[in-house]
């Protein structure tokens, strides 16, 4: 007789009431109650009822059991793989996945599993993928009209979203090209059901001996289970006929007791080792695992074993179904204990929404206090994910509340930076004016008025704000390239100059040590000429460096001994030195220098003219004095002592405004 490869294999010499007396002895029965007669599983996969296997006989009662069954049964499934195998694919927490981890989880399961055996997989993991990029997609919306956009212009997509549009698809046309071709094969299953079940009608009307017809129903047994499934909308039918025509077969086998004895305790003998295996399912830690191979039994009850004497019939059931509600209940337990998980996801998620509105509730009024707050709602979105699931029954509310916490924040957020971006495009402008400047001078070679303007540019840069992230490096290398090239210009040439400089500094020392050495020759007018000479030739020899500048006053001083040897006039002798000195800032090009120099003397004019006014009102006081009076002298003497610097002063006037 046929066994079940996960049922141990029975010795065929073994007394019948063994088995049964076992059973019998170490457990009590009970008649089935309603509830065991309707008893399901829900797998929430394929819609499997597990329905007690029920014998027919000629007793009422068990014809209106038959009749139960019938009603309640759901057809088993079409697919052409067993519901163990199925649930055997590890089902991994795609709440707490990334877009990315949801792809590569996608693409994993089409690639190495069966195509039909991943549809709940795949639907979750659709459902967590499209959460995640609508939430994402609703953010750029909000941002997008911000900003001041049509709602009709609005467009959104990214890499991850077509991947993983294309991995779906891709399992969208396996699935389909396998159902396509499951399609032929189910009708082509259901052609030979049909003409099993003929055979089996024909075995009544055949006249040949009892064990060649009793071998040939074994036969059709054996083809029946190997048949393969059929549509699930035949199912009923067709499983019902075959039934009925078994049934039919049984009855005209009880004319030979011995043939249906010996099935009887064939199906005995393989119900109560399904018996034996459901007992061990009872205990097994792994709900997940019991409740999937229960399912199996059942289907082996029913579908592969045939009837049992009516003696044994409703106590082996009930114990099978007694085991059937305890593994129920186990499963029922285990989820409750799952709930309380999920009810503890519930309460995180909600303390990390109310978290989230009390981030969004203060709004800061700066670029970098936003950036903070943007990464402290990333890592409350990141928590929430990985929190786990909650009841079902709140799914829904608890992410429409997360959403609703989030885009209130993104709102605020986006209306900062739509502030911000005008700011930042107004700012853009002003510094592209900057940049104007900047290139339209950057070749001049009017240094002198030139450089403070691009000094001024450049402070002005640094008090303009922040411009669009996507200009800012763009315009700044422009600006700095510009006032570079200017200022690499003014180096190079001042390092020239520089050199220049230097040149003349060795030159006018080795000119003074040579002066050193003049002697004068006592005739005035020709010493007062080779002087000025060396005064014209010491003017050609050129700038000297800024820190060398003393070398000027050394020559000055050297001047002054020999003027005091011609005993020249004060007048004279500053005179001369003066016109070295305005040669000396002639030379040196210094404008803003001999701009100062001017104001200076000019102040010193109204100075000396200040004094001499002062010193003619004291006269007043000795109107009446002898001019003799020492007093009176000594202050003649000072006027006339001050008209002389204002002489000077006033010469030197001149000659300054001679340049």
């Amino acid at each position: 007789m046929p066994t079940h490869d996960n049922l141990s294999k029975t010795d065929g010499n073994q007394e019948e009431k063994t088995p049964i007396e076992t059973v019998i002895s170490t457990n009590s029965f009970s008649k089935p109650t309603a509830e065991d007669d309707t008893s399901t599983i829900d797998t929430n996969n394929d819609n499997t009822v597990i329905s007690q296997d029920i014998e027919k006989t000629s007793d009422p009662k068990d014809a209106a059991s038959i009749q139960n069954e019938m009603d309640n049964a759901v057809a088993e499934d079409s697919e052409d793989e067993t519901t163990l195998e199925r649930h055997n694919i590890e089902k991994k927490d795609y709440h707490a996945l990334t877009k990315q981890e949801l792809i590569d989880e996608l693409k994993t399961l089409v690639k190495t599993e069966k195509i039909q055996a991943i549809k709940e997989h795949v639907d979750e993991i659709k459902a967590e993928f499209d959460a995640k990029f609508n939430e994402e997609f609703e953010h750029k919306k909000d941002e997008f009209l911000a900003e001041g956009g049509d709602l009709i212009d609005f467009y959104y997509s990214t890499p991850l979203k077509k991947e993983f549009s294309s991995v779906y698809f891709d399992y969208k046309e396996k699935r389909n090209a396998y159902y396509q071709d499951l399609k032929k094969d189910l009708q082509s299953n259901l052609n030979k059901r049909l003409e099993i079940i003929e055979e089996l009608k024909g075995l009544l009307n055949i006249d040949e001996n009892i064990n060649t017809t009793y071998n040939h129903f074994k036969e059709i047994q054996e083809k029946w289970r190997n048949a393969g499934p059929i549509p699930r909308d035949k199912y009923n039918t067709i499983w019902n006929t075959y039934h009925h025509h078994t049934e039919n077969f049984y009855d005209f086998l009880h004319l030979n007791r011995e043939f249906r004895d010996l099935d009887f305790k064939h199906n005995l003998e393989q119900k109560l080792k399904i018996i034996e295996r459901a007992t061990e399912l009872a205990q097994e830690t792994d709900i997940n695992r019991s409740f999937r191979e229960l399912q199996l039994l059942h289907k082996m009850w029913k579908e592969d074993l045939g009837p049992v004497e009516k003696q044994y019939r409703d106590v082996i059931w009930e114990k099978f179904s007694d085991l059937t509600k305890q593994i129920h209940e186990n499963r029922q337990r285990y989820f409750k204990e799952i709930d309380k998980v999920y009810e503890k996801n519930l309460e995180v998620k909600l303390d990390i929404i109310e978290k989230i509105k009390q981030v969004a509730s203060d709004t800061p009024s700066n670029h970098s206090g936003w950036q903070a707050k943007i990464k402290e709602i990333e890592s409350l979105r990141d928590s929430f994910f990985k929190a786990g699931k909650v009841p079902a029954q709140v799914n829904e509310a608890t992410w429409d509340a997360f959403k609703a916490s989030v885009r209130e924040f993104n709102r605020d957020k986006n209306s900062f930076y739509k502030n911000l971006k005008k700011d930042q495009f107004d700012n853009l402008k002003k510094k592209m004016e900057l940049i104007k400047i900047a290139e339209d001078n950057k070749d001049s070679d009017d240094f002198q008025a030139m450089t403070p303007l691009m000094k001024k540019i450049q402070n002005d840069w640094k008090k303009i704000g922040h411009v669009p992230r996507k200009d800012s490096d763009r315009i700044w290398k422009r600006f700095k390239n510009a006032c570079n090239f200017y200022f690499d210009r003014i180096n190079a040439e001042r390092k020239e100059a520089n050199k220049e400089e230097e040149d003349n500094y060795e030159v006018k020392k080795s000119k003074l040590d040579t002066l050193k050495q003049l002697t004068l020759s006592g005739n005035v007018e020709e010493d007062l000429k080779v002087i000025k000479q060396h005064i014209e030739a010491w003017k050609s020899l050129g700038r000297v460096p800024y820190s060398k500048k003393q070398i000027e006053s050394d020559f000055n001083k050297f001047l002054d001994s020999y003027f005091e040897q011609l005993n020249l006039s004060r007048k004279e002798t500053e005179l001369i030195k003066y016109e070295n000195r305005l040669n000396a800032l002639a030379s040196q090009n210094d404008e803003r220098g001999l701009a100062q120099e001017q104001s200076f003397i000019r102040k010193k004019i109204d100075e000396v003219k200040g004094e001499i006014r002062q010193l003619e009102n004291n006269l007043q006081f000795f109107k009446h004095a002898d001019d003799s009076n020492p007093m009176v002298m000594d202050v003649r003497k000072n006027i006339s002592k001050h008209q002389d610097t204002l002489d000077v002063w006033k010469s030197k006037l001149k000659k300054i405004k001679q340049l």
